[in-house]
């Protein structure tokens, strides 16, 4: 006698990727309709893994054109336009032979999606740096100056020295290390991704605990961004001492 419906479905659950195959041509053609529609759902997510490959392969481009270099760092920020907390950057070096999938934009990326990113980044990077620049650094020589300072100070923790920076869209001054500044490089390249998705994760991590000293704010859901509710509580009750004071001006 054949396995039962609910058995097929373990055995569908417990399948990992590279099992798919077997599994689709075991029962595509099964006399039972549920049976065959689960063989039709494993092959929908072979086809949607492919493309995956398939699109991680493309934003290798950079890596493979500059292999050559040696090290290859990918490094992004985030926090350039909230209103409290700090700019946040980070430079990761993945190794040569990276095989990460669903690497993106971190924008683009569930915070579920995020999160697991992340770990396996952490787990897999050959290096990972992460510089930081706080509010009061930011009023005190502006957001542009003090993104570049933490991108300076990710680059500095690196365990490794890169010998070439892809960077999204900028060019870091004093950094004496080669640089390729690419438009929208975060969708682009690998390495700039898992750059993103790690100082994406460190700095709502942050703006989380801060939540627990300033709830009024609600920084746990808005991460220091002007939300509606936040221009509310900052009307009400005036800034917190993680506020850019050089960016509430309009709100106060």
């Amino acid at each position: 006698m054949g396995k039962s419906i609910s058995d097929i479905k373990k055995e569908l659950v417990a399948a990992r990727a590279s099992e798919l195959p077997v599994f689709v041509m075991k029962y595509e053609n099964d006399p039972r309709s549920g049976v065959r529609a689960m063989a039709a759902k494993a092959k929908k997510s072979m086809e949607a893994l492919e493309r995956e490959k398939q699109r991680i392969e493309v934003m290798k481009q950079y890596e493979r054109e500059y292999a050559s270099c040696g090290y290859i760092c990918g490094i992004d920020e985030v926090g350039r336009g909230p209103l409290a907390g700090p700019v946040m950057a980070c430079a990761v070096i993945l190794p040569a032979d990276c095989n990460i999938l669903y690497l993106n934009d971190s924008k683009q990326l569930s915070p579920k999606r995020r999160e697991e990113l992340y770990e396996i980044i952490m787990r897999e990077a050959v290096s990972v740096g992460i510089g930081s620049a706080s509010n009061e650094r930011i009023d005190e020589i502006n957001i542009l100056q003090a993104t570049y300072e933490a991108m300076r100070e990710a680059v500095s923790k690196l365990t490794v020295k890169p010998d070439i920076l892809l960077n999204d869209a900028v060019t870091i001054p004093m950094v004496d290390i080669r640089q390729v500044p690419i438009i929208k490089g975060d969708a682009k390249s690998v390495s700039i991704a898992a750059a993103s998705i790690v100082a994406k994760v460190t700095r709502d991590r942050l703006m989380v605990e801060y939540d627990s000293v300033y709830p009024e704010y609600r920084f746990a859901d808005n991460k220091g961004y002007g939300s509606a509710a936040h221009i509310e509580a900052l009307k009400k009750y005036g800034p917190s001492p993680i506020h850019r004071k050089s960016f509430i001006g309009n709100f106060l």
